[in-house]
């Protein structure tokens, strides 16, 4: 078992399903996204996926599109400092784990074995590149593999179900369930189509080697419980920059606890 899958199969023997908060770094600032990020661990989220901006984040709604060029229009932030930022956070908050997400672009641009070794070395434990396909990251999972690093695979409600079926059982520290078609943000978490998500989560359980993380438009408490006893990790984005938007960190964290505190 992977060092992230073995640390969700810990922490689920706690609570009935774990937390991961999506930031984006550099937004609104360097330092205003690390505060921000050290107000959730501290809130207790179990994971933050930290998105690294880039100019056109394909899988990403208004929200989230919006802070990544806010962060690249405000400054110039480089995977190296953020890497070396978000190694200093794992360290102050040893309960939790971080991972990486971005697109492919930027990654390779720093070179994906450079950063592979700069994860271990910052116990960053997960990548997330949802526009790399499994078959051509043969590279980046052969250096995963050699430090101990998992990429997190994606699969959505319209992958085919044979491959839903080989990425299910190919996935390592957890695999990334993207709830409903689209991008992030708006949620359809409700009636027939809560019905449709259930049996979706099923079917990946049936072939899935890693726990499960849920993720795109969870919003409220009723779609965290949703998800209990049907996925391992409950993953809100869009809705908490909202809230951070709207009223900054006392607003996000309201927004946090009411989901996964009280």
């Amino acid at each position: 078992m992977s060092q992230l899958a073995n640390y969700i199969s810990e922490k689920r023997q706690q609570k009935p399903i774990l937390s991961m908060t999506h930031v984006v770094y550099g937004y609104p600032s360097i330092q205003e996204s690390l505060d921000w990020m050290a107000a959730l661990l501290a809130a207790g989220a179990d994971f933050i996926e930290v998105q690294f901006p880039f100019s056109d984040p394909v899988a990403d709604g208004p929200t989230i599109v919006a802070a990544c060029h806010g962060a690249l229009h405000k400054q110039n932030p480089s995977v190296e400092q953020c890497l070396t930022d978000i190694g200093k956070l794992s360290r102050d908050f040893p309960e939790s784990r971080i991972v990486l997400m971005s697109y492919l672009n930027p990654m390779y641009h720093f070179g994906l074995e450079k950063l592979v070794a700069r994860c271990a070395e910052e116990n960053i434990l997960g990548l997330i590149l949802p526009d790399l396909p499994y078959e051509q990251a043969a590279d980046l999972r052969a250096y995963c593999t050699e430090k101990g690093i998992d990429p997190v695979w994606l699969v959505t409600p319209v992958t085919p179900k044979d491959r839903l079926a080989f990425l299910a059982s190919e996935a390592s520290g957890f695999l990334y369930c993207v709830a409903r078609s689209g991008v992030t943000g708006n949620s359809n978490h409700n009636g027939e189509k809560q019905q449709s998500l259930d049996e979706y989560l099923a079917e990946i359980a049936q072939h899935a080697n890693a726990p499960m993380g849920v993720g795109f438009g969870i919003r409220e408490r009723s779609h965290v419980e949703a998800l209990i006893d049907k996925a391992d990790v409950a993953i809100i984005g869009s809705a908490l920059l909202d809230a951070y938007n709207q009223g900054g960190k006392e607003a996000g964290l309201e927004l946090f606890n009411r989901l996964f505190n009280e």
